[in-house]
């Protein structure tokens, strides 16, 4: 009888054993934070239609590239797409970009008259939008400087195209 009370005892160790499994408990899903950015077949500048709004267009270049390569074909225009630019056309389109912690800082060779609000944003959208694609966080704002001293220089922004 005492060999049947410790068989018992045994199994229902063993079984109280398989119940609990390893002690993980069920959880939600995980978040893995951003998506893969992945291979681009171009690259996306910003433009104006019509109704002055920004519109994204994207220059097939076979590749991603720079922020810096993305801004200069910015400042060469949009070709024959239909739309417009509100900068200023420039023979040279040498840009210099550095960046910091939630900084993407650029140094275009235009002066600040030779864009307009929008024309900066052009310039914003486009920059934070390879920086974006390039792992970049999306919380990231950008600064322009102009190759004359100008407030506009000291302003971070951020895209206002949805």
């Amino acid at each position: 009888m005492k060999r049947i009370c410790l068989l018992a005892r045994a199994l229902l160790a063993l079984l109280a054993l398989l119940l609990t499994a390893c002690g993980v408990e069920p959880t939600g899903p995980a978040d893995g934070g951003e998506a893969p950015t992945g291979v681009a077949p171009g690259v996306t500048l910003y433009f104006v239609d019509a109704n002055h709004q920004l519109r994204p267009q994207l220059r097939a270049t076979g590749r991603l590239g720079s922020i810096s390569e993305a801004v200069s074909l910015l400042l060469q225009g949009p070709g024959s797409s239909g739309l417009h630019t509100e900068i200023t056309s420039v023979t040279t389109t040498r840009v210099v970009v550095t960046t910091a912690p939630g900084l993407v800082q650029l140094s275009v060779p235009l002066a600040a008259r030779d864009v307009t609000a929008l024309g900066i944003d052009q310039i914003v959208c486009t920059a934070l939008g390879v920086h974006v694609q390039s792992g970049g966080s999306r919380n990231d704002q950008a600064q322009v400087g102009f190759t004359l001293a100008s407030p506009e220089s000291d302003r971070r922004r951020t895209c206002p195209a949805p």
